[in-house]
């Protein structure tokens, strides 16, 4: 075991086409994302299918409303998705070795740790972003006294030095208890990925899978692992916005004024959109990410077959 493994160029290339392919797929599927948002945090805002919200908010707010807050979540998503795959293959390649093959406990147990450390080092930036993507937003009165008056944020940056300074540092990780519980998404997720991997291989009889395979097994494992923790996202979205109301509240308080306001429905509020928005996101992101990695190894002269997306 040696620590250069870390620091390899393998691994930053494996960082860098994580990141790549995070922003483009999440630049082809935002307007998803940002229904999703304001479904989650507007509680005068009705259930629709995707395609009325879509168009409800066009006629209220204009075509830019779609993209409102999108600089802000490539950075967020870049710097995420970089500490992400870095961290994972880096502790990987550690722990990995010749005698002991793979073994998806470990595997799973490195996912985790990088995904802890994703989530405190990268939430103050999700903070900023959940604020800017709400900002300049059309709210009713109802939901202007759910989500509090915030002064007007220029960037990132701006947004976390006015939030440190007016709410203290602590604010800018509010949300990171669930966000932390969250690591369980892309573990649900890898698992499935990696069973439905093992599934293609048996039944085609090679370890290489297509873009297409890549694309369709990864919407599969994202949807389930989705469906499974997304009222955790819900209170995760509460939390990030950092009323003075829902500051005070623990995470099974805001579970209970969700369920007393909204019904258990509430807690599944935003979910077709977030469904779709997800597992086209998380498809297009794996397949953007083998691709890349595949190509750049290309490159380097030293071809390596797909291998598995984390």
């Amino acid at each position: 075991m040696s620590t250069k493994k870390l620091f390899s160029y393998e691994t930053f290339v494996h960082a860098i086409s994580g990141a790549a392919g995070g922003v483009t797929a999440m630049t082809v599927f935002f307007p998803l994302d940002t229904i999703r948002s304001r479904l989650q945090v507007e509680d005068s805002r009705k259930a629709k299918n995707t395609i009325t919200a879509i168009r409800d908010l066009i006629d209220q707010e204009g075509i830019p409303s779609l993209y409102r807050g999108l600089q802000p979540v490539l950075t967020s998503l870049c710097c995420s998705n970089f500490v992400y795959f870095y961290t994972f293959h880096g502790l990987r390649s550690l722990v990995e070795t010749h005698s002991t093959g793979k073994n998806a406990l470990r595997d799973l147990t490195v996912a985790a740790i990088a995904g802890a450390l994703n989530v405190v080092t990268t939430t103050p930036l999700w903070v900023a972003n959940s604020r800017l993507k709400m900002q300049g937003a059309k709210v009713s009165s109802e939901d202007k006294k759910i989500l509090g008056d915030h002064p007007m944020y220029l960037g990132t940056i701006d947004a976390i030095t006015k939030i440190a300074a007016k709410e203290g540092w602590q604010s800018l990780w509010s949300g990171m208890i669930p966000s932390l519980m969250l690591v369980i998404n892309p573990a649900i997720q890898f698992t499935i990925y990696e069973a439905l991997k093992e599934e293609y291989s048996k039944v085609f009889g090679t370890k290489i899978a297509g873009g297409l395979s890549v694309f369709i097994m990864g919407a599969i494992a994202k949807s389930i692992s989705t469906v499974l923790t997304y009222p955790l996202q819900i209170v995760q979205s509460k939390l990030r916005y950092g009323t003075e109301k829902l500051k005070k509240m623990t995470m099974i308080q805001i579970f209970a004024y969700i369920i007393r306001t909204s019904g258990v429905k509430g807690l599944y509020k935003g979910l077709e959109p977030k469904l779709l928005q997800t597992t086209l996101t998380a498809a297009f992101m794996f397949l953007c990410y083998e691709k890349i990695v595949a190509y750049v190894f290309y490159l380097m002269g030293v071809y390596r077959p797909i291998r598995k997306a984390a």
